[in-house]
């Protein structure tokens, strides 16, 4: 499986459980790694570091507002909209920095954000049903694995840095 592909499916799956954690999480990745395809292209303003600090600030905005009532639900259709847009752009920039198709990186980047936003809801519904724990508990149990997730997807690509695939 391509480095892009696995970035695409972790980003995905981020996007689907808090939207602007992708975006953020591949920013911080471009700030600092630069990546020469990007350079030119609609999506350098992921590399800057402003950028990249600003994501991250709404980033953690979006896990605090999760917890308040009367959040809408992520699957309803302006919600679940963010969140494949979210995808395809995390998705888009992965591919646009490995030199491959912006189009595949942004479309399988979208389809992982629909299915992880089902899931995580689903599972966080039948985790709260079978245990008995508030929601809030499951809300922040998704937190940890989305900062887990997103710090692998930053590792992953330092790592990678190394061996020059950026």
């Amino acid at each position: 499986m391509s480095k892009q592909l696995q970035q695409t499916l972790a980003l995905g799956a981020i996007a689907g459980m808090r939207s602007m954690s992708a975006p953020a999480t591949i920013s911080h990745v471009l700030s600092n790694h630069k990546s020469k395809a990007i350079g030119r292209s609609p999506l350098r303003f992921l590399q800057s570091p402003t950028t990249a600090k600003v994501l991250k600030g709404i980033a953690v905005s979006e896990m605090a507002a999760d917890k308040l009532p009367g959040m809408p639900n992520r699957t309803a259709p302006p919600v679940l909209l963010g969140r494949i847009l979210a995808g395809g752009l995390a998705g888009a920039a992965a591919y646009k920095a490995q030199k491959d198709s912006v189009v595949k990186g942004a479309l399988i980047g979208g389809a992982v954000a629909v299915a992880a936003s089902y899931g995580a809801l689903y599972l966080r519904k039948a985790l709260g049903s079978s245990t008995g724990l508030p929601d809030k508990v499951w809300a922040i149990a998704e937190d940890s694995l989305v900062l887990k997730s997103a710090l692998a997807v930053a590792h992953d690509a330092r790592r990678s840095t190394n061996n020059k695939l950026y």
